[in-house]
């Protein structure tokens, strides 16, 4: 094989009223939506595009694996503790819905939060070794 994926290009995130949507993720988690039609907004957000699509009612991104634990479509990462304090600390400020800052048993911490179609997405303090290499070491 002469090539290789080299990144994830699109998440697709299902949402129910795509105007509200988009509006939210700008509000709250200061988002650029660099495209909406009835259907779908493309968000930028994190380095990463992602679009919201208007799905059928009750559609969320999460899903419960063979152990019965919640899964997420999307974690994001902030550098370290501090960070991952404040962003919290920020997302309740703006009214955000997050879980308190837990202690998994594994390196960092994380929370949990929200969009107003139930859609949950987890935040960890620890970045990836690549992504610290890449594009924060001088």
């Amino acid at each position: 094989m002469s090539g290789k994926l080299l990144r994830v290009g699109t998440v697709y995130v299902p949402v129910s009223d795509v105007d509200r949507s988009a509006g939210w993720y700008a509000e709250h988690l200061d988002a650029e939506v660099s495209y909406r039609d009835e259907d779908k907004a493309i968000i930028n957000l994190a380095g990463q595009s992602f679009f919201l699509v208007k799905a059928a009612e009750g559609e969320r991104s999460n899903f419960t694996d063979i152990h019965g634990a919640e899964r997420f479509s999307l974690t994001f990462e902030v550098d370290g503790l501090e960070a991952l304090e404040s962003v919290h600390g920020e997302f309740r400020v703006k009214g955000v819905n997050v879980g308190d800052i837990e202690d998994r048993g594994h390196a960092g911490r994380n929370f949990v939060f929200a969009d107003p179609d139930g859609n949950r997405f987890d935040v960890w303090s620890e970045l990836s070794p690549v992504y610290r290499d890449k594009f924060l070491t001088p």
